[in-house]
């Protein structure tokens, strides 16, 4: 056996037994690597004899599975000052045949007037936190593929529906249903476009700008005819919102896009749609205005009753904001905003405002 530096001053003494008493898995080594002291924990969970650790070298414990190379150059390195190893990770090779991973603490101990080099290094067995981080992992992973599962069939059956509607729009004769069912596959089309643009972002924050784009030109799909004359165009931000607000915006732009194609601009009149984003801090203004009829000369009541109308309120409230609804000249303007953190301009009755 190899007869490590000798410890003989008071302090190396006084360390040498705080080592072997610690709760702590600890060793305390030489500038040669050769084991002063190793604490009775350090020696329990990994099976070893303490009263015959002194003077061997670590690489030599067990039965040779301490031998890692990696291991004697972090701790040659530390010992001259050039490293500090701080919950370094490393996997050893386990006899019995299931390896260990542990995590490294080393530390080189200077005391003044003492000539020799010593080490302190933490030995923590992280076996089972690492096999509780591998299962979580596993779990994630297995949870992000019945997700994408998931949204494959949702959009497959939004498809379906879509289909399924469209062909009893072109079965009725009446032209009241037709409209009504031709609205509803807008808004399952619309749904469909929503979904599939958050399936993409998974559960990071979106891009509102390309979000609505997809939007608008999914819309103008399944509604325009004649895209030379009538059009919608995206003004946005370059700016990300949660998958939450995503989906609230989104369906607020579905609902006054639809809108405005459907009662702004009668057979053969032509214009543009506008959707327009902006943001500043916590505060944000989502408009869409048209370039038609403008609003209908009733009240406001009359005006802005119906099912599109009720989502919009609805959503607007969620989201804390106020909606106004403008005259354009030519065309109608709908504006919401969003106060800020405190909204409280959503407490502010009526909901939507005309001006």
């Amino acid at each position: 056996m190899t007869t490590p530096s000798p410890v003989s001053d008071p302090i190396s003494n006084l360390a040498k037994a705080m080592v072997v008493n610690s709760d702590t898995p600890l060793i305390m080594l030489d500038e040669n690597l050769l084991i002063i002291a190793a604490s009775i924990s350090f020696c329990r969970a990994f099976g070893l004899d303490c009263a015959v650790l002194p003077g061997t070298p670590i690489l030599k414990m067990g039965h040779g599975e301490w031998d890692i190379q990696r291991l004697k150059s972090l701790l040659y390195a530390t010992g001259r000052g050039g490293a500090k190893i701080e919950k370094y990770e490393l996997t050893l090779p386990d006899p019995r045949g299931q390896d260990r991973h542990l995590q490294l603490s080393a530390h080189r101990l200077d005391y003044p007037g003492s000539p020799s080099i010593f080490l302190l290094l933490t030995v923590v067995d992280a076996t089972e936190a690492f096999a509780f981080r591998k299962e979580k992992e596993q779990l994630i992973a297995h949870n992000v593929m019945l997700m994408q599962e998931l949204q494959h069939r949702v959009a497959n059956s939004l498809q379906i529906i879509a289909s399924v509607l469209m062909q009893s729009a072109r079965r009725v004769s009446n032209d009241e249903t037709r409209s009504h069912l031709q609205m509803a596959q807008n808004r399952v089309l619309s749904i469909a476009s929503i979904q599939k643009q958050l399936a993409l972002s998974g559960s990071q924050d979106v891009h509102l700008r390309p979000y609505l784009e997809q939007l608008c030109q999914s819309i103008g799909i399944s509604m325009i005819a004649d895209h030379s004359i009538l059009s919608i165009r995206v003004e946005a931000a370059d700016v990300s919102v949660s998958s939450a607000t995503s989906v609230s915006l989104g369906l607020i732009v579905t609902e006054l896009v639809i809108n405005s194609l459907k009662h702004a601009y009668p057979v053969d009149r032509g214009g543009t749609i506008v959707v327009r984003y902006s943001q500043d801090g916590t505060k944000w203004t989502l408009e869409v205005r048209d370039d038609g009829l403008g609003m209908p000369k009733v009240s406001m009541p009359a005006a802005v009753a119906g099912l599109g109308t009720s989502i919009v309120e609805a959503i607007a409230r969620q989201l804390q904001a106020r909606i106004t609804m403008a005259d354009a000249g030519p065309g109608t303007l709908v504006t919401i905003h969003h106060a800020g953190a405190d909204g409280t301009e959503a407490e502010q009755m009526p909901l939507i405002d005309a001006v």
